[in-house]
């Protein structure tokens, strides 16, 4: 039962636009009515929920921000002693510059450091700084890069330009229309497209905007060439390394990518392991143009942030922390690819390795993913059509959770079979993209 759940998810419907404040985490997401949507306390891969319910959580990692795990005990450590000590004063905390000194060595092509609490503000600080550095207004972009109008600016006056980049449907309803013509996206791999988009604009771009990897490798030459474009057109080139960041290496996934080198380089979630943190490294003479325009913000300066962060960085390289995860996610990939075939579902399967995510190929995809979500929950753990790995995950953990989702995989068959799939459901299916809550 998630009694407790259901009532303050009521609750929340009435007094916070959309339920919660972050679109991952709203329950339509997963099952209505199914997802329980609020926790009380957790520790390492495990999850209590208002109604006291205990799970593993095999879902979201904490939407990819908890890479060592939750309630992590050398980090909290080093956070409850920066309590201590005092978290914000007048003057500035020393660890703002032993922090980027330690991203300034992981990342040796970057001299400078700049610092944000989430990664949708300090991309919107990389976009500023990069047009402040050409005095160019235009921007071409690939991925995902948050909500900021920046990037919304993309679906001005057109039907769904960002619907190739993770998520469709992304409303850009109060971006000022003057932004329109600002922003173009490219797929990724297709460095023609980008070409294009020269071709039409190349002397007017500010920059060139990047995740490095998100679901396919990059083919030979693709980073290499976005590089060279940069270079030819005088554009800065940013790399997003808000999810890829710490999941392939102890820094950006760039690093194991190209040996091409970005001008900037945005971080986030996993590098506070859960607590508020976002840096926007670079190249010194690009950095410096931050000094041309305004950038700042009070809590950009309070202690907790780069104290977390520090913690993190050096236990994940001290434990080489990247190669736990790989691991665990290429057995999860592989255990969703053999299940499927098992039980003769077809299935997609995508993304990095300790990011990986697979989707039913069904017109009833999201009745799938909701029959799916709630039979794992009735086993004990938390789950969708994705798999964050996380340093506190086990091979236990693994071989627990591909046991319980063939079982699932094999009760999804048979409601198939049965055609009584959605009489199954106790919640709502999944909803695909943004759509609003009503």
């Amino acid at each position: 039962m998630i009694t407790k759940c259901l009532k303050l998810q009521e609750r929340a419907r009435s007094r916070i636009p959309g339920m919660t404040q972050l679109l991952s985490k709203r329950p339509d997401q997963f099952s209505l009515n199914a997802w329980p949507g609020f926790f009380s306390r957790a520790k390492g891969v495990e999850i209590w929920d208002l109604d006291d319910n205990q799970y593993v959580d095999m879902s979201l990692g904490g939407i990819g921000a908890n890479v060592l795990g939750y309630a992590d005990p050398d980090v909290d450590a080093a956070v409850k002693e920066a309590i201590d000590r005092g978290t914000s004063t007048s003057l500035n905390c020393p660890e703002e510059v032993e922090l980027a000194e330690l991203l300034c060595e992981l990342h040796p092509w970057s001299d400078m450091v700049r610092y944000a609490r989430t990664g949708g503000e300090a991309m919107a600080m990389a976009v500023r700084i990069a047009r402040a550095h050409t005095e160019r207004d235009k921007v071409a972009f690939c991925g995902y890069h948050g909500w900021h109008d920046w990037y919304l600016a993309a679906n001005l006056g057109t039907e769904n330009a960002l619907g190739e980049h993770l998520i469709s449907g992304l409303n850009p309803s109060g971006v000022p229309k003057g932004l329109t013509g600002t922003a173009f996206p490219f797929r990724y791999n297709q460095l023609g497209e980008l070409m294009d988009i020269v071709r039409a604009h190349g002397k007017e771009l500010a920059a060139i905007v990047m995740e490095p990897i998100r679901n396919d490798r990059p083919k030979p030459g693709f980073l290499e060439g976005v590089r060279a474009i940069a270079d030819e057109t005088g554009a800065v080139f940013i790399i997003d390394e808000i999810s890829s960041g710490f999941r392939l290496t102890s820094g950006g996934a760039h690093l194991v990518l190209t040996k091409a080198t970005p001008d900037l380089a945005v971080f986030s979630k996993a590098l506070g392991n859960g607590y508020p943190i976002a840096a926007v490294i670079g190249r010194g003479d690009v950095m410096a143009s931050a000094q041309k325009t305004f950038i700042s913000s009070t809590y950009w300066t309070e202690r907790i942030g780069p104290v977390a962060a520090m913690a993190t960085l050096r236990k994940h390289r001290r434990l080489e922390v990247a190669k736990h995860l790989v691991s665990l996610g290429e057995k999860i990939q592989e255990g969703w690819q053999a299940m499927a075939l098992k039980h003769g579902l077809a299935i997609h399967v995508g993304g990095i390795k300790p990011m990986g995510h697979f989707s039913f190929e069904s017109q009833q995809a999201q009745e799938m993913k909701a029959y799916f979500v709630q039979l794992m929950l009735d086993q004990g753990f938390l789950a969708s059509t994705l798999f964050y790995a996380m340093y506190a995950h086990s091979e236990n953990n693994v071989a627990a959770y591909l046991k319980a989702a063939d079982s699932a995989f094999g009760e999804i068959a048979d409601a198939n079979a049965k055609g009584d799939l959605r009489k199954r459901l106790r919640g709502e299916p999944a909803v695909a993209g943004f759509k609003r809550l009503n």
